[in-house]
This record gives structure tokens, C-alpha cells and sequence, in this order.
């Protein structure tokens, strides 16, 4: 939990300055930008996972598109083969690394991220990446 707060704060930021919600904070516009600029880079994996999944693929990884199977039952309890795992890359990384999008139904209805390999869940709009 304690990790995925500061990706909460992020994306509510986000959020926030795309929609010119905190532009009298700032003391330029250029302020507004940079920020824009350094906290969008860090949601754009998550969006082309997202943007994936709505496609339909192509997907970059074998796994991606596999059932979850939900050992841990850290999502609501659902019948087998309810939920898919997409990995969400991670610049610099030569694996898949720990972030993954998880969806439930088919089509997918419900959507969740985890950014530290099924440890903890954050709830996400399936088109936008922001938490629910």
C-alpha cells in the first residue's frame, strides 16, 4: 500500500494539471508544462498497455493476454478464467518487470494495476488510467 499511494498522488496530479486545476500554484506557464511533461512520461506505459487491450493487441510479450489466476485472492473472488494479466513495461528494464494491468470479463469490465508484481491493486478507468 505505502507504494502505491505516491502513484496515487501522481496520477491525481496529473489528472489535476491536464485540466488546469492547480495553473494559480504555478508561477508560469512554462512551471505548468515541465510538470506535465515529467509526470505524463511516467503514465505512458500504462496507457499503451490500456490502449492494447482495447485493440485487442498486438501484444510485445508471450504472457500477455494469460489468465489470472488470482492464487493470493487479492481481487474479488470471480469464476477461472475471469481475469487477463498485461505487462506494462518498464523502460531500462530487460524483462517484463513487476507492473501489470489486470482485467476481468470479456470484454474486459473491470480493470486493476499493480505495480509491484500482485502484491497490492489500484482499481482503474480501462481508458484513461486513472484510479476509480
Amino acid at each position: 500500500m505505502k507504494k502505491i499511494l505516491p502513484i496515487l498522488a501522481l496520477l491525481f496530479a496529473v489528472f489535476a494539471l491536464q485540466n488546469g486545476h492547480f495553473n494559480h500554484f504555478f508561477n508560469s506557464e512554462s512551471s505548468v508544462q515541465s510538470a506535465q511533461t515529467s509526470l505524463s512520461a511516467q503514465e505512458q506505459e500504462l496507457l499503451k498497455t490500456l490502449e492494447r487491450i482495447q485493440r485487442g493487441g498486438p501484444f510485445p510479450y508471450d504472457r500477455d493476454g494469460i489468465t489470472f489466476e488470482n492464487r493470493e485472492k487479492r481481487l474479488p473472488l470471480k469464476a477461472p478464467f475471469y481475469y487477463r494479466e498485461y505487462t506494462v513495461d518498464t523502460p531500462g528494464l530487460s524483462h517484463r518487470g513487476p507492473r501489470r494491468v489486470v482485467t476481468g470479463g470479456n470484454p474486459p469490465e473491470v480493470f486493476y494495476y499493480t505495480e509491484d508484481h500482485y502484491r497490492s491493486f489500484t482499481r482503474i478507468n480501462g481508458h484513461t488510467g486513472q484510479p476509480e
